[in-house]
């Protein structure tokens, strides 16, 4: 294994952003960037990347997984969950959840949930093998700041 997990770190934005993209999770009425901004306010030690060295720079890292968790105090949740393609099958997705789930738990935290956009059924499969149930429930959503 010759990746990492640890906290992000404001220099990781554009690599993070690239691989959401890569990942099909950027949406065009969520701003991405935004989204880091924000996690960076609250909670950002539940903000999660998996990096790797880059072969161009002894210094430099490239992001090749994120998570990013949160607690309200009554349930855990998980978003952006992303494995760069070329690194996918190494356990990487598997063990940001699993130190989310860690953090969260070390924070009292009982309970983690998720959301999986319709028709993901590999998604699904994935979480099926982690242990998490799958429910039926409605989800309703308004928006307090438009990004756009």
């Amino acid at each position: 294994m010759n990746w990492r997990i640890r906290a992000f770190q404001p220099q990781d934005t554009e690599g993070v952003v690239s691989l959401w993209e890569e990942a099909g999770l950027t949406r065009p009425w969520n701003d991405p960037r935004l989204d880091i901004e924000r996690k960076m306010s609250v909670q950002p030690e539940l903000f999660l990347v998996a990096s790797i060295a880059a072969l161009e720079s002894a210094d430099a890292e490239r992001i090749i997984g994120t998570v990013m968790a949160g607690y309200d105090g009554h349930r855990g949740w998980l978003y952006y969950l992303a494995t760069a393609d070329a690194h996918r099958g190494q356990g990487i997705a598997r063990r940001l959840v699993a130190e989310a789930e860690r953090l969260l738990l070390a924070m009292g935290c009982p309970k983690v949930q998720l959301m999986v956009r319709g028709g993901n059924d590999e998604v699904l499969g994935f979480y099926d093998r982690l242990g998490y149930e799958r429910f039926t429930v409605s989800n309703t959503g308004k928006r307090l700041i438009a990004d756009a």
